[in-house]
């Protein structure tokens, strides 16, 4: 069976049917329908709309530069519309902030720039909120069921403090799509494929609808799963070349993919694939990480997700969190040595979010210094998910995210995990 014959998808459904739909199963239909924002002191907005940020002034705290490392006393952050328009010491910006904004007192703590969480699965707006709240203001997802990421996104741009600015992937490109396979009529045509997706007709199509529907990237795998201890995660369940199928689709789209990976073939098929990032990645070997080095391809090794298998109640999984975890830890360190760019992500799902601190500090724990650590998280991250010159700085032009921690993050990381107040698009995001 094949699907060479069907027709190409339709692009009316992006926000239409399927959009609506997505944006239903992710709880973002009502929120959108009063996605104005209320303008007082305590949501630190003014003058909100729809898809406007608000205007704050973040003053008092050290001030973080995650790029130059430099700590600025007694700094001053000034957000309009969202957007940073000016941030540094009191001496230099007192005199030059508005009038009439509310006023966030960071004195006695530290300023940094909102997190990025490079690898996530967000499905509904309590999940995007929970995301937010724990100090994750940009994101890329990991993959979606049935495009609730798309909805996600589409909450992200319209009402900024309910859910992170996000790069959505739509569906995963995997052999077995199971009930994802409902998630868009254009891809009933792969339901009478014997093999799967496999073929390169139909590993064509899922990325074709996938971008359809407005994925930002492409999320394949090269391996199965750890996460069921069923799956054994060093069997390869795509070769090199229905790889670079995936990749030579989503780059007729202008996208990038990121792979789900485990063995050392797999990490190196993928990368040399040409995928944009390495997800996971456990066994990867120095091979594979001097290629990722010099391609420019990003090491995402979701960290808290593999230790939070050490901790599962399922004997296997736990053998398998304590087996890979320290393999793991070692990977992370070779790759920073080596110059791989790594980017932090917690491979949350199933309607738990766990903080991006917590993978901060397990970065840390890898053996890359704290201020390398921090970059995970916002630079490094951010210039993997294209947002380079919008998240992951606190500077004139910026997004008007940010983080307040009770603590310097140079000496303790876990006050990432613990923020004391979150900024996002210049809205004071209140906990629930």
């Amino acid at each position: 069976m094949c699907v060479e014959n069907t027709p190409p998808p339709s692009g009316r459904l992006t926000r239409r049917g399927v959009l609506a739909g997505a944006a239903a199963l992710a709880g973002t239909s009502a929120v959108l329908a009063g996605a104005a924002p209320a303008a007082s002191a305590s949501s630190g907005a003014r003058h909100g709309s729809p898809g406007r940020g608000g205007d704050l002034v973040v003053e008092g705290g050290r001030l973080l530069d995650p790029l130059t490392g430099e700590v600025t006393e007694d700094a001053v952050v000034v957000i309009v519309g969202g957007v940073v328009r000016a941030a540094g010491p009191r001496s230099r910006l007192g005199t030059r902030t508005p009038s009439g904004v509310p006023v966030l007192r960071a004195h006695g703590q530290w300023i940094l720039p909102g997190l990025v969480d490079a690898h996530i699965h967000l499905n509904t707006a309590a999940e995007a909120r929970d995301a937010v709240l724990k100090g994750a203001t940009s994101a890329r997802s990991g993959s979606t069921n049935f495009y609730q990421d798309v909805a996600v996104r589409e909450l992200a741009r319209q009402a900024p403090e309910r859910a992170p600015r996000l790069r959505a992937a739509g569906i995963f490109v995997t052999p077995d799509l199971g009930d994802t396979i409902l998630a868009d009529p254009d891809l009933a045509p792969l339901a009478r494929l014997r093999e799967g997706v496999r073929s390169t007709e139909a590993l064509r199509r899922v990325v074709e609808v996938n971008l359809a529907r407005g994925a930002d990237t492409i999320k394949t795998r090269v391996n199965e799963r750890a996460g069921l201890p069923e799956q054994d995660p060093l069997v390869q369940v795509y070769d090199h070349e229905q790889l670079s199928t995936i990749v030579a689709a989503a780059r007729r789209g202008g996208k990038g993919v990121l792979c789900h990976s485990y063995s050392e073939k797999g990490c190196h098929d993928a990368v040399t694939a040409g995928i944009r990032s390495l997800e996971h990645g456990a066994f990867v070997g120095e091979r594979t990480l001097r290629e990722m080095r010099r391609r420019g391809t990003y090491f995402t090794p979701t960290l808290t997700a593999i230790a939070g298998l050490a901790e599962s109640s399922d004997p296997v999984l736990a053998e398998r969190g304590r087996t890979y975890l320290p393999v793991l830890e070692r990977a992370v360190l070779a790759a920073h040595e080596l110059g791989v760019p790594l980017a932090a992500g917690t491979d949350s799902s199933g309607g738990t979010v766990d903080p991006i601190g917590r993978e901060v500090e397990l970065m840390h724990a890898a053996g890359l210094p704290a201020l390398d650590a921090i970059r995970t998280a916002t630079t490094g991250a951010a210039k993997l998910l294209g947002f380079a010159s919008t998240a992951g700085r606190l500077a004139r032009g910026f997004a008007g995210d940010v983080l307040v921690v009770d603590g310097d993050p140079l000496a303790d990381l876990g006050v990432l995990s613990r923020p004391v107040h979150v900024v996002r698009a210049g809205f004071s995001v209140p906990a629930a």
